[in-house]
C-alpha cells in the first residue's frame, strides 16, 4: 500500500504532531505511529478473512436472506435451500447487515447509511435487483415491521438533533403513501403489527430496565398503555398473539423472562416463573401458538420453546456451545430458523423444524485459512472484588505456551449494558495466537446478562465502581502462578474505552499500556456532543450533566482531568463519522496526552463511525493494535 502524507490542515485536527509522522493509508490516517511490518500483516490477514453468516428472515417461498461478507463489506445474500449457494442481493461499499422480507412477495426491505454516521435509509428490493426508497431523505429509520399480508410497513423516524421518534407507516407497493401516525416522545419503536395493520405495538425506551409498551391505532394515533402501570419495568420483543401480547419482561423478577398479557383487561401472566437465567430474543409463530425465546446462560445461548396458552416447554433445538446470532419463525410457522457463532466456528445458519424435530444446517462459512486446531476456546471464571460481589469473566489462553509467565490484554466491553460473550472473535485469537498472551474478557457491574440489579450497580455516581472491579482483576492476574502482572494491557471500545482511560488514570503503575477506541474522555462534553437522538437516554444511564450536582461528579472521574496520572503509552482509535462518540472525545485526549509528554499513537478512520465494519479498515487497525501490544508488552 501507499503510504501519503495528509494535509497541514488535517494533521493539525488529529493532533499537531510534525507533519513527517502522519501517513494516510486508504481511508485510515496513521498519526504517530511505527507501522506494522509486512511479516506482521501477513500472518494477521487470516484472521479477518474468516466470514460468518446470519440468519435475518425467511422469504416466502421458504428461501433464506442472510448477511454475509464475499468482500469489503457485510451485503444480503439469499440461500435457497440448505447446502445452496449463497447468492448475493445487494451490492454496496457500505455495509448492509439487516433484512426484512414482505410477507406474500420475493421483495424485501433494508436499511443503510454512509459512512458509520448512523443515519439509515430503507430501500424495498426484489430479487431481480429492481429497488426504490422508503424512507425520507436527512432521517434517521430503524425498527421496520411488516403486516401479515405485507400491505403496510411500520416504523420509528428522527431528524438530526430531535431526540423523540415519530411513528411512521406507508404502503410498500407505494412509498410515496408514507405518513406519520404518531408524533413520539421520547425513544418510540416499533415492535409489531397486527394482522389487520389497524394496531401497531410500539415502546419507549427509557433505561434498559424501563421500556414502557404501548398499543397505537394507526387510525387515531392514540397510545394505549400494555401492562401494569404500578411500577417500572421493561418490555422487550413484544409480538401480537391473539387477543394478548406476548413479550420478554422483567416485572416483579431481577431477569427478562416470557409473559403474556391480555388486551382486554391487562392481567400479566408469568410463562416462566422463577426463571434463573434471563432471556434476550423472542419471538412468536404466525399463528401465536408457540413462542421461542433465547436464554442467554452465562454468555452462552439456548433456544426454548413454548406453548404460548399454557407456557408448557415443547421439544426444541440442541445446539453447539455458543451465541445465538439471529432467529426467527418461517412463514408457515412450521420452521424456526436461526444462526450461531462460537468461539472456534465463525457462524453459521441453521433451521430447526418443528414436527420432526430436525436440525438443518444451511450454511457452511470458511475460516479463511485459520487452522481450527489452533482455536482456543475460553474458560468461565469469576473473582471477587472490593464489595465481595464476584465478577464474571472468560479466560482465553494459548495451547502452545511460551516459555515464563504470559502477557495478559484484558478486554473491556461498551454499553455498559452489554456483555463480553463467547462467541467466534478474530481479534482475541490473534491475541491469543500471534502474541502468546492470555486474553480476559470481564463483565464488570453494569454488565447486562446477569439480571437488572447488577446491571444498575454503576448508574450515575456510581459510575467508578465498575472501574474498581478492574483494578480487583488485576489483584486476580497478580496471584496467578502463570500470568505476568508486570506485562498487562487494556483494551476497550466506547464505553469500554472510557474504561481504558479511567483504568489508565487510576491504576497506571500496574498496567504496561492501553487502547483506547473511541473512548469517552470527559462526561460533560460527551453529552452535550453526543447525536441529540440519544442524549436524553444516556442521560438516563450516565447522569445529567445539567445537574450541578451529577456535573460535580463528571468533573471529578472525567478521565480528561485525571491525564496527569497517565503515564504508560496508549493507542487511540476513532472514526471520523461516529455519532455517539464524537472524534471530539479522542483528539481532546490525544492532545492533554500529548502535552504532556505520553507516548500517544492516534489512527483515524475517515469511512467509520462507532466502530470499524470494512475488512480493509479492520485489517490496518487491527495490526496496528497488535504491533503496539507487542510493544508495551515487551514481546518479540
Amino acid at each position: 500500500m501507499r503510504a501519503l502524507l495528509v494535509g497541514t490542515a488535517l494533521a493539525a485536527t488529529l493532533a499537531g504532531v510534525a507533519l513527517a509522522q502522519v501517513r494516510e493509508v486508504g481511508n485510515v490516517v496513521f498519526d504517530g505511529v511505527v507501522p506494522p511490518s509486512p511479516e506482521l500483516q501477513a500472518r494477521l490477514a487470516p484472521y479477518y478473512n474468516a466470514r460468518s453468516a446470519v440468519f435475518e428472515d425467511w422469504l416466502p417461498d421458504g428461501s433464506i436472506l442472510i448477511a454475509t461478507r464475499f468482500g469489503e463489506t457485510n451485503q444480503i445474500h439469499r440461500v435457497a435451500r440448505p447446502g445452496a449457494a449463497r447468492t448475493q442481493l445487494t451490492f454496496f461499499s457500505e455495509p448492509v447487515n439487516s433484512a426484512y422480507a414482505q410477507p406474500g412477495a420475493q421483495r424485501f426491505l433494508y436499511p443503510r447509511d454512509v459512512g458509520g454516521a448512523e443515519y439509515y435509509q430503507a430501500w424495498l428490493r426484489d430479487l431481480s435487483g429492481r429497488e426504490v426508497q422508503l424512507t425520507a431523505p436527512n432521517t434517521r429509520n430503524e425498527n421496520f415491521k411488516f403486516s401479515k399480508d405485507g400491505r403496510l410497513v411500520a416504523w420509528s423516524q428522527v431528524t438530526p438533533g430531535d431526540p423523540d421518534y415519530d411513528i411512521v407507516v406507508a404502503n410498500p407497493a407505494d412509498p410515496k403513501t408514507r405518513r406519520t401516525v404518531h408524533e413520539g416522545k421520547g425513544a418510540m419503536a416499533v415492535e409489531d403489527v397486527s394482522a389487520d395493520g389497524r394496531r401497531i405495538l410500539a415502546s419507549r425506551y427509557n433505561s434498559a430496565t424501563h421500556v414502557e409498551l404501548f398499543v397505537l391505532d394507526v387510525a387515531s394515533g392514540r397510545l394505549t398503555p400494555v401492562g401494569p402501570q404500578d411500577r417500572k419495568a421493561a418490555y422487550v420483543g413484544a409480538k401480537f398473539s391473539g387477543t394478548s401480547v406476548v413479550a420478554l419482561s422483567d416485572y416483579g423478577t431481577d431477569v427478562t423472562r416470557p409473559v403474556a398479557i391480555d388486551l382486554a383487561n391487562g392481567p400479566l401472566r408469568d410463562l416462566e416463573p422463577g426463571a434463573r437465567w434471563g432471556s434476550e430474543d423472542l419471538d412468536v409463530s404466525p399463528d401465536g401458538r408457540v413462542l421461542a425465546q433465547a436464554v442467554n446462560e452465562e454468555g452462552w445461548s439456548k433456544i426454548v420453546l413454548r406453548d404460548v396458552a399454557t407456557g408448557r416447554v415443547l421439544p426444541g433445538p440442541t445446539l453447539p456451545k455458543g451465541v445465538l446470532t439471529g432467529m426467527g419463525f418461517s412463514p408457515d410457522g412450521a420452521k424456526l430458523g436461526l444462526s450461531l457463532s462460537t468461539s472456534t466456528a465463525s457462524g453459521d445458519v441453521w433451521s430447526y423444524d418443528l414436527k420432526t424435530r430436525a436440525l438443518t444446517r444451511w450454511t457452511q462459512s470458511e475460516l479463511g485459512g485459520l487452522d481450527p486446531a489452533r482455536l482456543v476456546e475460553p474458560t468461565l471464571f469469576r473473582y471477587p472484588t472490593f464489595d465481595g460481589r464476584s465478577i464474571p469473566a472468560f479466560i482465553y489462553r494459548p495451547k502452545t505456551a511460551r516459555s515464563g509467565k504470559l502477557p495478559v490484554v484484558i478486554q473491556i466491553h461498551g454499553g455498559p449494558e452489554s456483555q463480553e460473550l463467547p462467541n467466534f472473535n478474530p481479534r482475541r485469537q490473534s491475541w491469543v495466537n500471534e502474541l502468546g498472551a492470555a486474553v480476559i474478557i470481564p463483565n464488570v457491574r453494569g454488565s447486562s446478562g446477569y439480571g437488572k440489579a447488577f446491571m444498575d450497580l454503576d448508574n450515575a455516581a456510581k459510575r467508578e465502581d465498575s472501574v474498581k472491579d478492574i483494578g480487583a482483576l488485576l489483584d486476580w492476574v497478580a496471584k496467578q502462578p502463570d500470568l505476568d502482572a508486570s506485562r498487562v494491557a487494556v483494551v476497550g471500545q466506547s464505553y469500554g474505552g472510557y474504561m481504558v482511560l479511567a483504568v489508565a488514570g487510576h491504576y497506571n503503575d500496574r498496567i504496561a499500556g492501553a487502547i483506547d477506541l473511541y473512548g469517552i474522555s470527559d462526561w460533560v462534553t460527551f453529552l452535550q456532543n453526543t447525536e441529540g437522538y440519544r442524549r436524553d437516554l444516556r442521560r438516563a444511564e450516565y447522569g445529567d450533566e445539567r445537574d450541578p450536582a451529577m456535573k460535580a461528579v463528571f468533573d471529578r472521574i472525567a478521565p480528561i482531568r485525571m491525564s496527569e496520572r497517565m503515564k504508560k503509552p496508549m493507542m487511540v482509535f476513532q472514526g471520523a463519522n461516529d455519532p455517539r462518540v464524537p472524534r471530539t472525545e479522542s483528539e481532546q485526549m490525544v492532545r492533554k496526552l500529548r502535552g504532556q509528554g505520553t507516548d500517544v499513537w492516534y489512527v483515524l478512520a475517515k469511512d467509520e463511525g462507532h466502530g470499524i465494519s470494512k475488512k480493509a479498515n479492520q485489517e490496518a487497525v487491527r495490526a496496528t493494535e497488535v504491533a503496539f501490544l507487542k510493544k508495551v508488552l515487551r514481546i518479540d
